[in-house]
């Protein structure tokens, strides 16, 4: 694979309990775990970040399909819900559900192009066959 561009962060502290920051400085901010997890919630955690570029990305994944099987992803979204939790091994794990929203493409397309995006996304071929990832279409 020939690198277009790579992009490097840094975790300083606690790592849950820490600081995360972007080598451009674009990206700084405090993390903390979750409520849910014993914390205070009172900063970002790794899986809002991961939440966060998996949407996005899977988004820009829709709109190259979309051009290219001839659909308007024109006011599509994407939300992608990550959950982590004991994984059975004494370690963790995450799922992924990503809730597709693509009002201008036609009912009977929507699955196609969500399946199409899911090929092409990077985030769901690093995770493919490591993580549970559901897409869900929504209205």
């Amino acid at each position: 694979m020939e690198i277009a561009y790579t992009a490097i962060a840094h975790a300083t502290g606690g790592g849950r309990d820490g600081r995360v920051r972007s080598e451009d400085d674009l990206i700084d901010l405090d993390t903390r775990p979750p409520k849910e997890m014993g914390g205070n919630g009172e900063g970002t955690n790794p899986e809002q970040l991961f939440a966060a570029g998996y949407a996005a990305c899977f988004l820009s994944a829709m709109h190259l399909v979309g051009r290219q099987l001839g659909v308007d992803t024109t006011d599509a979204g994407v939300s992608a819900s990550v959950g982590i939790g004991p994984n059975g091994e004494g370690g963790f794990g995450l799922a992924v559900e990503l809730h597709v929203y693509t009002p201008q493409v036609p009912v009977e397309r929507r699955q196609e192009l969500a399946d199409a995006a899911h090929t092409v996304c990077p985030y769901s071929n690093a995770t493919r066959g490591n993580i549970e990832v559901t897409l869900t279409q929504v209205d």
